[in-house]
């Protein structure tokens, strides 16, 4: 059919044509969302799976968990809290004492925390900023502890502590992690120390701000989600660690950490799976809440702006 002809004194319309096919940049688009989906939804899977599964077990009677071992979903008239309350109960009561072995790790990674965040700013700060002979030297030194590998120093301690007197007690557990924690943590804040403007410092001095009224005003509220960081992984350091611990305090019950007080569980053939998992659900619970509680303040920049072109 032939196309029909415009007189010529008619205006000519134009004629819109709608796109029947979909754009390529259109599929591609869908595409990497859908595997962007995907991708995270796997991840989440494999990584709460685990999680998901100890909590299942903590919950379930052992006589249930006898039948079914393997079962992911269990009804809600089969859910039991009783592990929980043989674990936090104290011995005395037929427990395990778990609410003093928790009190013990909180009072450890907490000052332990403290202790290493007060020695590693002055120090950090110095690495980045001060001018001095072997300055990077003393960097690298630091991060030489970590060649060697932790029996090796826990011996040497170990005899120093005992000699000391502070063989089972808090406080020299507390020196230990710090010790074993400052280098790495001088090594995270001196990266961060180093991002934050030094024209902000420069304009505090210009006003006759000294160099301690500069590090508390300008710089360590500027460096706040590094320290914030670097002081959770302290803290996840001093709650998880087993090996000093169990050598400084295995004679004294009432000092355990939490730590101990799992392989007490694990190594005991006359304690439940169900009240093992429990007690594990337990020591993880802290940090989950700490690290969401604090992950906006991780991963926020208090820098973005600071200094403008």
């Amino acid at each position: 059919m032939s196309r029909p002809s415009l007189a010529q004194g008619q205006g000519v319309r134009s004629v819109v044509i709608p796109k029947t096919g979909i754009s390529r940049e259109r599929v591609e688009g869908r595409i990497l969302a859908v595997s962007k989906m995907v991708g995270i939804a796997f991840f989440l899977i494999i990584t709460l799976l685990p999680f998901y599964y100890m909590f299942m077990l903590s919950v379930r009677p052992i006589e249930r968990l006898a039948r079914d071992p393997g079962a992911l979903f269990i009804p809600l008239d089969q859910i039991t809290f009783d592990t929980y309350t043989e674990v936090l109960r104290s011995v005395r009561d037929g427990g395990q004492g778990f609410i003093t072995f928790i009190i013990n790790s909180g009072i450890i990674a907490t000052a332990s925390v403290i202790l290493a965040i007060a020695l590693a700013i002055p120090g950090s700060y110095a690495i980045s900023r001060l001018d001095f002979f072997g300055r990077r030297k003393v960097h690298y030194l630091f991060l030489a502890v970590y060649l060697f590998p932790a029996i090796l120093l826990a011996i040497p301690l170990f005899v120093f502590f005992s000699r000391v007197g502070l063989r089972g007690s808090l406080f020299g557990l507390i020196l230990v992690y710090a010790s074993q924690t400052i280098p790495v943590t001088i090594h995270m804040l001196r990266n961060y120390f180093e991002a934050v403007p030094e024209s902000l410092e420069e304009a505090a001095a210009v006003d006759g701000a000294s160099r301690l009224q500069i590090i508390r005003r300008i710089s360590v509220p500027l460096a706040m989600p590094a320290i914030m960081a670097t002081g959770l992984f302290v803290f996840m350091i001093a709650w998880n660690e087993f090996l000093f611990a169990l050598l400084f305090l295995v004679d004294r019950r009432e000092s355990w950490t939490v730590t101990l007080g799992l392989s007490q569980l694990a190594g005991s053939i006359e304690v439940p799976t169900t009240v093992l998992m429990a007690g594990a659900v337990i020591i993880t619970a802290p940090i989950l809440i700490l690290f969401f509680l604090t992950e906006r303040l991780l991963v926020e920049g208090l820098t973005a702006g600071a200094e403008k072109g």
